[in-house]
C-alpha cells in the first residue's frame, strides 16, 4: 500500500484529544451542587467552553470575539465614500476643462463663441453629482485629461454600484471593456429567468449548474445551489438598502440618484428591478431598511460599505443566537455558515464540539429530556452524589485530629473468614497478614524491608451489620435561597444519599423536602431540585412522613437528621390542607412537638442542623433537644455537609 500526504486545509484538528464526556458532567456538577438545575448547568458549561479538549471556546468566548469584530467594523470608516469620491472626480474633471478653455492664468480671456458656450455650460452644471453627470454625459470635452477623469468617474460608479449588488464585481469590471458589461447583462437576464422558473416550480439543479458553469467567476462565494445564491444576493441587497437608510436625507437622495442613473446608462435598470423584487419577496425577514451607524473617519467605497454592513448584520444575528437567552434556545439555531464567515473555521469546530458534548451526554445516558425539560438520569445522579461525597470527605480529612477515630473496628458483625481489597470508607479491620503478603508479592527491597502501597491493603469481611432507617429532612422554603444556604443543603442531601447507597447498602434512606407541604424526594430528583418559592416551613408534615418511613422498618435503627433555617411556621390540617402563620401559632408548635415526642417513643434520636442565628429558632430546637435527647448543631453553610455526614457516621458506628 502507498500513502500520499498533503497540507492540512480544512476540518477539525485531527490531532486534538477527544473530550471525556464525564468531565463535562463533572463540570456541570459544580453548578448543580451549587444549587443550579441541569438545564442551567448545561447552559453554563456551553458558555464557559471545554478546556482540556483542545481548549475549545465556549459561547461567551465566541460572543466576545463577535463583539470585538463588530467594534472593528463600526470603526472602519464612513459610508459616504463613493459620494465623496464622485464629487471629487467631478470637480476635478470640470476644473481640468476650465483650465483648458481659459488658457494660461493671467493670459487673455477667450472670446470665441465655442469656448464661451462651453464655459457657460460648465457654469450651469447642477450641484448634485447625479444631475451633473447627466448634464455632462453629452458634453464634448476639449481637455483630454478632463475626458479621462470623467470616464474614470463613470467607471467608478459602474463598478461600485454593481459591486454593491454582486460581491467581487469590482474586480470583474476593472477594465472598461464593453464585452464585460454585455456579459453582466446576460448574467442578470439569465439569473432573473432562473428565479422566475423556480417560482413556477420548474427549476432543477442542472439549471443552476449550467448557470454557474457560465458565470461562476462572478460569484466568488461559490454557492452550491440556488438557495445559497439567493441568500448571498439577498443579504447584499438588504445591506445596500441599509446603506441608503444610514445616510443623511440629502446624501441618500444623491446616492440613490447616482445608482439609478448608473444602472440606466449601463442598460441594467430593468433587470436590477426584477432581481430586487424577487430577492425581497424570498427573504422578507432580512433587515432591509434598518439604519446602521459607522463611526470611522476614512471614507469607504459603496461596495466596501455594503460588505461591512452585510457583515454587521451577520454579527448582530449571531450575537442574538449565541446569547441563547430566548425561550426554546438551542445550539442548532446558530448558523454554521455565519460562524464560518464571521470567525473562521476554528470557530465552526468549537461550535461543533459544544453540540457534540450535548449529544454525547444524552447518548451516553447522563441526560434525558422529559416534556421539554432537561433531567439527569440515575447514572448521572450517582456520579454527582459521589462527587458531593468526595467534597464532604475532603473537608472531613482536613478536620481536627481525632475526629474520626474508629474505636469499635469489627464490631459490625462476625468475621466470615474471607478478605477483600480495602476501599475508601471501609470500617472493617485490616487483615495484616494478607496486606503484608501482598506487599511481598509486589516486590521487597534488597534489604528485606517491605514497602506497602494503598493497593496492598485488605480488610476482613464481617457478617452484615445492623441496618438503619435514615431520614434526612431538608428545608426547601424560599428563605434557604435568600440566605444562600440552599446549595449546601442540596449538596448535603446528595452526599448522604451517595454515602448510604455505596457504603451502607443495607440501610434504607429517605430524603424529605418540606416547605408549605412536605414530600419524599427520589434520588434522581435531587440533582434538579430547586427551592420552593412559597411561604411556610412545615416540619410537622415532614416528621409525619419520616415517622411512616421508620414504622415500615421496625427492626432498623432509626436515624433522623433535620436541616432548616427557620422555626416551624406551618402545619397540616385534618382535611389535608396546610395552615401558615408568622410568627407561628401555638397550634403549629404543639403539633410539631407532638411529632417530635413520637420520634422519641420510636427511639429515634433527632439531630437538628440549624442554619440561621434566630432567637425563635434557637428556642424551638432547644425544646426539641430537651424532649428528644438529640443534639443541635449550628454549622456554617460551607460546612453543613461535613457536619451531617460526620454525625451520621458517628451515630452509625455507635449503633
Amino acid at each position: 500500500m502507498s500513502y500520499r500526504y498533503g497540507e492540512y486545509r480544512d476540518g477539525p484538528d485531527p490531532l486534538a484529544p477527544p473530550y471525556d464526556v464525564r468531565s463535562a458532567l463533572d463540570r456541570m456538577g459544580d453548578s448543580i451542587l451549587s444549587g443550579s438545575n441541569p438545564g442551567h448547568a448545561l447552559r453554563d458549561l456551553l458558555k464557559q467552553g471545554l478546556p482540556g479538549a483542545g481548549d475549545r471556546r465556549g459561547l461567551d468566548d465566541l460572543l466576545r470575539e463577535i463583539r470585538r469584530r463588530r467594534r472593528e467594523l463600526r470603526e472602519r470608516g464612513r459610508l459616504d465614500g463613493t459620494l465623496e469620491r464622485a464629487r471629487a472626480l467631478l470637480d476635478k474633471a470640470i476644473g481640468q476643462e476650465r483650465a483648458e478653455l481659459e488658457g494660461e492664468p493671467g493670459g487673455p480671456r477667450p472670446t470665441d463663441d465655442d469656448t464661451l458656450i462651453r464655459l457657460a455650460e460648465l457654469e450651469s452644471v447642477p450641484d448634485d453629482p447625479a444631475s451633473a453627470i447627466q448634464a455632462l454625459s453629452d458634453y464634448r470635452w476639449r481637455s483630454e485629461a478632463a475626458r479621462r477623469t470623467f470616464e474614470e468617474l463613470r467607471d467608478l460608479l459602474r463598478r461600485e454600484v454593481l459591486d454593491s449588488q454582486f460581491r467581487g464585481m469590482k474586480q470583474a469590471l476593472s477594465d472598461s471593456d464593453p464585452a464585460a458589461m454585455e456579459r453582466v447583462r446576460e448574467m442578470m437576464s439569465d439569473l432573473n429567468d432562473m428565479l422566475e422558473r423556480d417560482a413556477r416550480g420548474e427549476h432543477t439543479q442542472d439549471d443552476f449548474d449550467h448557470f454557474m458553469s457560465k458565470y461562476g467567476d462572478m460569484f466568488p462565494e461559490s454557492p452550491r445551489n440556488l438557495e445559497e445564491l439567493v441568500d448571498q444576493l439577498a443579504r447584499r441587497a438588504a445591506a445596500t438598502q441599509r446603506l441608503l437608510a444610514s445616510l443623511t436625507p440629502s446624501q441618500r437622495e444623491e446616492l440613490a440618484a447616482l445608482i439609478s442613473q448608473t444602472l440606466e446608462q449601463a442598460g441594467l435598470a430593468e433587470q436590477m428591478r426584477r432581481l430586487g423584487e424577487s430577492l425581497q419577496a424570498r427573504r422578507p425577514d432580512l433587515a432591509w431598511n434598518t439604519p446602521e451607524r459607522l463611526t470611522g473617519d476614512d471614507p469607504m467605497g459603496m461596495g466596501d460599505a455594503v460588505t461591512a454592513l452585510d457583515e454587521l448584520a451577520d454579527l448582530t444575528q449571531l450575537e442574538a443566537a449565541l446569547r441563547q437567552d430566548y425561550p426554546g434556545a438551542n445550539l442548532d439555531d446558530i448558523d454554521e455558515a455565519a460562524i464560518r464567515r464571521a470567525l473562521g473555521r476554528s470557530a465552526v469546530d468549537d461550535m461543533e464540539a459544544l453540540k457534540q458534548i450535548e449529544r454525547e451526554l444524552e447518548q451516553q445516558g447522563y441526560l434525558r429530556r422529559h416534556r421539554g425539560k432537561l433531567e439527569l438520569t440515575p447514572k448521572a445522579v450517582r456520579r454527582l452524589g459521589e462527587t458531593a461525597l468526595r467534597r464532604v470527605f475532603a473537608s472531613l480529612d482536613a478536620g481536627r485530629r481525632g475526629d474520626h477515630d474508629q474505636t469499635d473496628a469489627g464490631s459490625a458483625g462476625e468475621f466470615t473468614g474471607s478478605t477483600r481489597p480495602w476501599r475508601f470508607g471501609d470500617e472493617q479491620p485490616i487483615d495484616v497478614v494478607r496486606t503484608v503478603v501482598n506487599g511481598v508479592r509486589r516486590g521487597a527491597s534488597r534489604t528485606g524491608t517491605v514497602s506497602l502501597s494503598v493497593d496492598d491493603f485488605e480488610v476482613a469481611e464481617t457478617e452484615r451489620r445492623t441496618a438503619a432507617a435514615v431520614c434526612l429532612l431538608v428545608d426547601l422554603s424560599y428563605s434557604m435561597a435568600l440566605r444562600g444556604t440552599w446549595a449546601a443543603a442540596k449538596q448535603t442531601a446528595m452526599a448522604l444519599q451517595a454515602l448510604v447507597s455505596s457504603k451502607f447498602p443495607q440501610d434504607s434512606v429517605q430524603i424529605v423536602g418540606f416547605s408549605n407541604y412536605a414530600r419524599v424526594l427520589q434520588p434522581d430528583e435531587l440533582a434538579g431540585l430547586e427551592w420552593d418559592m412559597v411561604q411556610g416551613t412545615n416540619l410537622h408534615h415532614a416528621l409525619l412522613i419520616a415517622g411512616r418511613h421508620l414504622d415500615r422498618h421496625p427492626d432498623f435503627e432509626p436515624v433522623v437528621l433535620v436541616v432548616t433555617d427557620g422555626e416551624p411556621t406551618s402545619h397540616l390540617r385534618r382535611n389535608g390542607s396546610y395552615a401558615f402563620e408568622w410568627p407561628p401559632t401555638a397550634e403549629t408548635l404543639e403539633l410539631t412537638l407532638a411529632e417530635v415526642d413520637k420520634m422519641t417513643r420510636r427511639r429515634a434520636t433527632l439531630n437538628v442542623f440549624m442554619l440561621a442565628e434566630d432567637e425563635r429558632l434557637k428556642d424551638f430546637v432547644d425544646e426539641v433537644a430537651r424532649r428528644n435527647g438529640g443534639r443541635v448543631f449550628s454549622p456554617s453553610a460551607d460546612r453543613l455537609g461535613e457536619y451531617v455526614v460526620s454525625d451520621f457516621l458517628r451515630t452509625r458506628r455507635a449503633r
